[in-house]
């Protein structure tokens, strides 16, 4: 028995259906995660990130990387051959695949590039003014009290 059940972290909070979503969803996944075409996620500096996917045998016209509803989504597929090849032993995988990456809120992807046989994706994460912390000054209470104007009754 492997499910949980986040009804008490929805009773509990407000605006984190997001992560109970995630994590739902994570935790319920029995089907195997596909492990073709394999990748790196490394962290290149404070806010941007790097994904690195091997796509020996795909040229850019095979591949397709696009962002959809807080997903990156890479897709590769091979163009036919018009000429049948024997292979004596076939290790170079060529077959269509598509990978889907969650992005957190603020992360945008920024580049992509093709070299080496490597599919590299540039991502940063961009939060805005807003939310971003600010300091609040503190005043004193005799300051405050120098803006009180006496009131006095009218009647």
């Amino acid at each position: 028995m492997r499910s949980f059940d986040f009804a008490p972290l929805h009773r509990a909070t407000i605006g984190f259906d997001q992560i109970a979503d995630m994590m739902d969803r994570v935790l319920t996944n029995d089907v195997a995660q596909p492990t073709y075409p394999p990748y790196n996620i490394e962290k290149t500096d404070a806010d941007t990130y790097r994904i690195s996917i091997a796509v020996a045998g795909f040229s850019e016209t095979d591949l397709s990387v696009e962002v959809k509803e807080n997903a990156l989504i890479v897709a590769g597929k091979k163009a036919s051959e018009d000429k049948e090849r024997s292979y004596l032993h076939r290790g170079i995988a060529t077959r269509a695949f598509e990978r889907r990456f969650a992005l957190a809120d603020h992360v945008r992807v920024t580049g992509a590039s093709h070299e080496d046989g490597m599919l590299n994706i540039d991502l940063k994460r961009e939060v805005p003014e807003a939310l971003k912390p600010r300091r609040i000054e503190i005043s004193s209470a005799k300051a405050i009290e120098k803006d009180v104007v006496d009131a006095k009754a009218v009647n």
